[in-house]
């Protein structure tokens, strides 16, 4: 466990594992943080990988500014961190959510750094993406307690009530007190078409993000598009360990 100063900010990061591939995780937005990946693939890709693990700005153990949440502002901080790390070598990304997007982006803007990238259920930074997304981070009250509770219930459910209630304030004062919903919705459509690494997409049947799935398989020209029967959104809980053989196998393989 350890922190890094990256784009002015510090970043909590963790590192495991060692071998001729880096492998860096990247979470959703929000609710969720390193911990997400540490506990599903993170540890058994360390077996074979270097692997970096890092919170997101304003989320987990990072820092917590009040502004920078643009897109373009997460891809700063993530070059800043493989700089301050002395990670030179081409890495893998496997990004969850608004992690993917994350990803997708990093790539877009250097695709030297990125041999290999791992989707799960990834916003794609298409057209129309930060009005859907930030019009969920502007509900307020019930609404917001039920979307919440509906979206990450799978990922809520392995944790106490105390440790619920104590994400749940967490996102608050990111959603309330920062720039968030102001930058994302500020931040432009993503173009991916000059991404021509590998990619695996994976998305659930029922996911509201499905179609940014298919999008996505028909803009990269080395993207292999895979459909979990019965999950939504949250199919890194869904159907763990289906979405691990997967990811392992893909990055096992290069």
């Amino acid at each position: 466990m350890a922190d890094v100063i990256a784009n002015g900010v510090r970043h909590h990061v963790q590192r495991l594992g060692s071998g001729e591939r880096t492998v860096v995780f990247i979470h959703g937005l929000v609710m969720d943080n390193l911990s997400s990946f540490y506990f599903t693939l993170a540890n058994p890709l360390a077996e074979s990988c270097e692997v970096l693990l890092y919170d997101l700005r304003g989320h987990g153990m990072s820092e917590r500014p009040e502004t920078g949440y643009t897109v373009a502002g997460f891809v700063e901080d993530l070059a800043a961190i493989l700089e301050a790390l002395a990670i030179t070598r081409p890495v893998t990304i496997v990004g969850n959510s608004f992690g993917g997007l994350v990803a997708l982006a990093f790539a877009a803007a250097h695709p030297d750094r990125v041999d290999r990238l791992a989707l799960i259920d990834a916003h794609a930074g298409v057209e129309g993406w930060a009005a859907q997304m930030t019009a969920t981070l502007a509900l307020t009250g019930d609404a917001r307690d039920t979307k919440i509770a509906d979206s990450f219930k799978s990922w809520l459910g392995r944790h106490s009530e105390r440790k619920r209630n104590r994400l749940a304030k967490s996102a608050e004062e990111l959603v309330e007190r920062t720039s968030l919903v102001a930058d994302l919705r500020a931040s432009p459509a993503v173009d991916v078409t000059g991404i021509a690494c590998r990619t695996l997409a994976l998305y659930g049947e029922l996911s509201d993000v499905r179609t940014h799935g298919e999008a996505l398989a028909q803009q990269l020209p080395h993207c292999t598009l895979q459909i979990l029967p019965g999950c939504s959104h949250s199919v890194l809980w869904e159907a763990t360990a289906e979405v691990k053989a997967r990811v392992l196998e893909f990055v096992r393989a290069a």
